[in-house]
């Protein structure tokens, strides 16, 4: 790209979108490019609470519901946007009190209650930097995120509730605490009657600290260039990346990307089933719809949890019209009669979405059939954490009859995008390639934290001038673009990216285990599913009582959402003469595929015992 990568109509194009939301002072500049970093508007300022708050109170829209919760047991709650302007006020009041600062970053690991949206909006309202750790992740991931922020402050709750199973988040705090030494002050949302151990003069909680707060907090006008949050995902190295998103670009983007792609307005009831803890759950749970005024519903619990109808109960219960959800999940429901959703009223939908991976057409059709009745527009989303919001897809004024099953439509106003090979040059129509982006967007994130180089070396370096996501990606012969996968060796498991470095890291944790590798392989609910393939220490025999322990560290180390389908212990792995492990013949063995090209195998021998071994094993 060059210094000047934006013409004049491509300026004024931004400039107009950035006119959508309140500023508390204009921008000298739209765009400021010093490849690869993007700052966008800069000179102005602005704060992402008052825009989700303090402005749809003065658009008169204080008694309009915000908020609907509930969760798998059915006790519910609600919030005006009145009610939830008071709760955020005094939350932040209680957080400067505390002492967080402008600047200053804030772990967040929360369920999905109405408090993690009061703590993000509260965090920044003072200025503050949230990091949400995805409350399903163990201590150790935890752990992780804390140390590489180095955070002083953590707002947690005593317990989360999944498919009836009480969750002791605090207990994993107090874990992931033990010998971290950044942590100075630790929130915490009591929602049940266990006994919280709290830590003196480091331990408070959340209703005290809300009991004695003041009802207003002046909002902190910080720089379109400031940190709005950070955000963890998962790549090939194994260490998880902090993705960090600015203020202005970021919220500007997303409140335009969703007006959009839904067609929103203000008597619009939205459900989106991400959790806060991924970007899905950032932009188009949080910012997004709240700056828009409309109401959104949250849901504690799990898709199929008490039992296959709720939450086909819930869109009848609050006439939901916009639904978005993953395919892992509707891959899921797939599986069962619909017996369970026809005994429910969705005349209430008007538009479906689909976001963490590729929808494929058997699913698209199931989706727009037996959900959306065949009258639905199904919106389905390309976009990363890295991207901040939606970068290709339906929008709302695309035509049913138009729409692909299985392409995610066009780069939208002001993205573009191209599949090329690996010299950068764009290939023929219908061929496979790389997808790159040719030119910044205010929703970019502005960085790594602390780590520029890798900032560079992974979006930046493989087609110079060009942002590169990862992923394969094809055009066919009406320039509709398909999404065909990670180029890199990152899995997508029920929408969580998760690098093989990662998922091999835990397997060889075990003092028994001396080398592993990771073969992703399809999965039919999950998107991406895996098998373990362990060389263990010689003369140890309890092979069942280890593979129950390589389960358990994944659970442990990174959440209970990552289960191998099966854990073969093997006496060597596949490697070419340079010691590289050759992943993609495992995962041809494990599929029943041709092995292709294996000149470069050194110990082919191998081969035969791991064949064995896959066949005749019964999967976890």
């Amino acid at each position: 790209m060059e210094k000047e990568v934006l013409d004049c109509s491509l300026k004024d194009f931004w400039e107009n979108k950035a006119k959508n939301i309140f500023w508390f002072k204009k921008w000298k500049k739209i765009l400021e490019w010093d490849y690869p970093y993007a700052k966008w508007f800069v000179g102005g300022k602005l704060n992402a609470s008052y825009l989700c708050l303090d402005q749809n109170i003065k658009r008169g829209l204080k008694d309009k519901v915000a908020i609907y919760w509930q969760d798998e047991s059915g006790q519910e709650q609600s919030f005006t946007y009145n009610q939830l302007y008071k709760q955020v006020n005094k939350f932040a009041y209680a957080l400067k009190n505390i002492g967080i600062k402008k600047g200053d970053i804030v772990i967040l690991y929360l369920p999905m209650i109405p408090q993690a949206i009061i703590s993000m909006l509260a965090v920044a309202r003072i200025g503050a930097i949230h990091t949400v750790v995805f409350s399903g992740f163990s201590s150790k991931s935890l752990k992780d995120r804390i140390n590489d922020t180095k955070a002083k402050f953590l707002i947690t709750a005593d317990v989360g509730i999944r498919r009836g199973r009480v969750i002791p988040l605090k207990d994993f705090v107090d874990d992931a605490l033990n010998d971290v030494s950044c942590i100075e002050k630790v929130v915490i949302v009591k929602r049940s009657n266990r006994k919280i151990n709290l830590k003196e003069n480091r331990d408070l909680l959340y209703d005290e600290l809300i009991n004695n707060s003041e009802n207003y907090v002046e909002p902190e006008p910080v720089e379109a260039t400031h940190p709005l949050y950070i955000l963890y995902t998962s790549g090939t190295t194994g260490k998880p990346k902090g993705i960090v998103h600015s203020t202005g670009g970021y919220l500007v983007y997303v409140y335009n990307t969703f007006k959009n792609c839904f067609g929103i307005d203000e008597k619009t009831v939205y459900w989106c089933t991400a959790d806060i803890g991924w970007v899905t759950g950032h932009s188009y749970v949080v910012y997004a719809p709240l700056m828009h005024g409309i109401t959104i519903v949250m849901y504690e619990g799990a898709p199929n949890y008490p039992d296959l109808s709720v939450w086909w109960k819930i869109i009848e219960k609050y006439n939901v019209n916009i639904f978005y959800t993953s395919p892992t999940a509707i891959r899921m429901f797939m599986q069962y009669d619909d017996k369970y959703i026809k005994k429910h009223d969705l005349s209430s939908l008007k538009r479906l979405g689909s976001v963490g991976e590729v929808l494929n057409p058997q699913a698209w059709h199931w989706f727009f059939n037996k959900i959306g009745k065949g009258k639905c527009q199904i919106i389905d989303t390309w976009w990363q954490t890295e991207t901040g919001g939606f970068m290709m897809s339906p929008t709302a004024k695309d035509d049913i009859e138009k729409l692909k099953p299985g392409s995610v439509n066009f780069p939208l106003d002001g993205i573009y995008a191209d599949v090329v090979d690996k010299n950068g040059c764009s290939v023929t129509l219908g061929q496979k390639g790389f997808l790159i982006i040719k030119r910044p967007w205010p929703g970019i994130m502005i960085g790594i934290h602390n780590d520029d180089e890798k900032y560079k070396k992974i979006y930046w370096s493989k087609f110079k001038g060009s942002y590169y996501p990862g992923d394969y990606a094809r055009k066919d012969e009406d320039g509709y673009f398909w999404l065909l996968g990670r180029a890199d060796e990152t899995l997508n498991i029920a929408g969580h990216r998760i690098g093989t470095a990662e998922i091999e890291k835990v397997a060889v944790s075990n003092e028994f285990i001396i080398e592993a590798a990771v073969a992703g392989i399809p999965d039919n609910i999950k998107g991406d599913g895996f098998v373990v393939f362990a060389v263990i220490r010689n003369g140890f025999d309890n092979k069942n009582n280890l593979k129950e322990q390589v389960i358990l560290n994944f659970r442990n180390q990174i959440g209970a959402f990552v289960k191998p389908k099966n854990v073969y212990f093997v006496n060597s792995l596949p490697k070419t003469r340079s010691g590289k492990i050759l992943r993609r013949v495992l995962r041809s063995i494990v599929l029943g595929e041709s092995l292709g090209d294996i000149t470069t195998l050194e110990n082919e021998a191998c081969l035969d015992e791991i064949k064995d071994k896959v066949s005749s094993s019964v999967a976890i």
